[in-house]
């Protein structure tokens, strides 16, 4: 995973994909800048009479239900019909599933129109959509990775027929077949606003140049993001220089801080 990882960030930032966002109001500012940090090329574009041409210029979508409101999920779902027909990724990031029955229903309803090919969020919001029990207690909730975890999340991937990268302690990516734990990130990466939000948009910007491998790719880019978030702790234990930190390391790292630290595994 080493060797895809680097050369995925090579072209990425060789070639800076286009990454249409449909996102929250609470980030769009932070993942753009995370977007550009990682080398890609960010546009944020919800009105429906233009979100089907945007999407056609783009090389993924990326799809986040934070500030969720009616007129949005139509708009997500013309864009997302758009980058079916195009061929292009979509990663839908589930926000708060498990929440409000208006967000479950709502990644349920996009899921039912739009081919998606990554699932990005924790635990409990991705299990939601397969468990009415679970609960998000917060956009930020998250359980770790056990046995019983990697065969409910081999099982759902294959219902829903897509990927599904599940965030936490420890990250898990799975499209029912392949499984990967990634054991890189920081927890002060859960005290910045959007972080996990970025995420979407970098899983997006990776599998628009996964030249079909999205698997690896969605898991390249969850051990990049993390490995950028450790190498950013050791810069500042606080939120707002650890912000500034990451950013930067997105943008700086090298391919030797990802042969060296790298910890991404097939399970």
């Amino acid at each position: 995973m080493k060797q895809i990882t680097g050369d995925l960030l090579e072209k990425v930032r060789a070639t800076s994909p286009l990454i249409h966002n449909i996102t929250n109001f609470v980030v769009m500012n932070s993942t753009a800048n995370i977007l550009l940090a990682a080398g890609a090329s960010p546009v944020m574009a919800h009105a429906p009479e233009e979100v089907e041409e945007m999407t056609g210029l783009a090389d993924a979508l990326v799809l986040n239900i934070g500030t969720l409101q009616s007129d949005w999920v139509v708009s997500m779902i013309l864009a997302g019909k758009a980058a079916n027909r195009k061929g292009i990724p979509v990663v839908l990031d589930p926000v708060g599933a498990g929440a409000t029955k208006f967000r479950t229903d709502t990644v349920k309803h996009i899921m039912d129109e739009v081919d998606i090919s990554v699932l990005r969020g924790n635990a409990s919001e991705i299990f939601s959509l397969a468990w009415a029990d679970i609960r998000t207690r917060g956009v930020d909730t998250s359980l770790a990775v056990t046995p019983d975890m990697i065969h409910d999340a081999k099982k759902l991937a294959v219902k829903l027929g897509c990927i599904l990268a599940v965030s936490g302690p420890e990250d898990l990516v799975t499209d029912g077949r392949q499984v990967f734990q990634i054991a890189n990130g920081h927890p002060l990466m859960t005290k910045v606003t959007g972080i996990g939000c970025g995420l979407s948009a970098v899983t997006g910007a990776f599998c628009a140049r996964a030249d079909g491998d999205l698997v690896s790719a969605t898991a390249a880019s969850l051990g990049y993001y993390g490995l950028c978030g450790d190498l950013a702790a050791r810069v500042s234990r606080k939120p707002g220089g650890f912000f500034t930190a990451f950013l930067d390391t997105l943008y700086a790292l090298s391919s030797q801080d990802i042969e060296g630290s790298l910890n991404v595994h097939p399970v």
